[in-house]
């Protein structure tokens, strides 16, 4: 059953998922070629404690982590280990936070020093992917028009949709009712209306849609291993229009500063 947040609800949502944004800034300013992801980990741990949370994935059905860090072809839910990034390559960093009883939630994928043109125009799409999503979360919309506004775009492009994992409604657990794909029809679905506080958070890949998940039991890659794109915010149905939650804004201004990690997707 889907649990429609009051303003309330929703402000608490905010406040976490604020938090989730500056904690990106913070790994963000630390992205550089010879970092490792458990590194990178670490400070995310830090910074969320500091400021009065904790990390809503670690230990979430026994995930290990606070970050979920996802290098090239690795779609979602990888493990941060040792390996040292390397020029060239993309990192997507899926972070939560529980902060007075409410989650928030949002991805980014990061470029590591200078990428390729092919991986540039994978991360643009499916950030373009992201925000054609959230124009459709308003009210009297279904979430099959979220679905197909995010599918349409990435796949007129010539890239594909993973579709084992979907987006997700937010509160006071970090996965609540309803799942939002980003493939479906337009009309079907859940009708949105007011309340409605939800994850959404494309899933492009350059190569072919397929995925495998790996022994550890929680990465998941692609099964071609071509790169694939993550972009995530929480996004809530204010007045009848879609509010974002989350935010790139800090990230972008931690960017800004750091030439090791120049590239911006707008």
């Amino acid at each position: 059953m889907i649990q429609y947040k009051t303003s309330e609800e929703i402000e608490y949502i905010r406040e976490s998922s604020l938090l989730v944004a500056k904690t990106h800034a913070e790994v963000a300013r630390h992205i550089r070629p010879g970092i490792c992801t458990l590194d990178l980990d670490k400070i995310a741990e830090a910074f969320i404690r500091d400021h009065g949370a904790v990390p809503g994935f670690k230990g979430y059905h026994g995930f290990p982590y606070t970050l979920c860090a996802s290098p090239n072809e690795v779609v979602v839910h990888g493990f941060p280990n040792s390996n040292m990034l390397k020029e060239g390559d993309i990192l997507s960093v899926d972070c939560g936070v529980l902060k007075k009883g409410y989650y928030g939630d949002s991805a980014y994928t990061y470029a590591v020093g200078e990428i390729s043109d092919a991986k540039r125009r994978l991360l643009k799409n499916t950030y373009q992917c992201l925000m054609l999503g959230i124009e459709q979360m308003v009210e009297g919309n279904t979430l099959g028009d979220v679905s197909f506004a995010i599918q349409q775009h990435a796949e007129k492009a010539g890239y594909s949709v993973v579709r084992e994992l979907v987006g997700h409604g937010v509160g006071k657990s970090l996965h609540e009712p309803p799942e939002l794909p980003n493939f479906g029809q337009k009309g079907s679905g859940t009708v949105i209306r007011n309340g409605l506080v939800v994850a959404i958070e494309p899933m492009i890949n350059m190569g072919k849609r397929f995925v495998v998940q790996e022994k550890d039991g929680w990465t998941i890659r692609t099964a071609d291993r071509k790169p694939s794109g993550h972009y995530e915010h929480t996004v809530a149905v204010i007045n009848g229009k879609a509010e974002m939650l989350s935010t790139f804004r800090f990230i972008e201004e931690a960017l800004n500063d750091n030439t090791y990690n120049s590239v911006i997707i707008r």
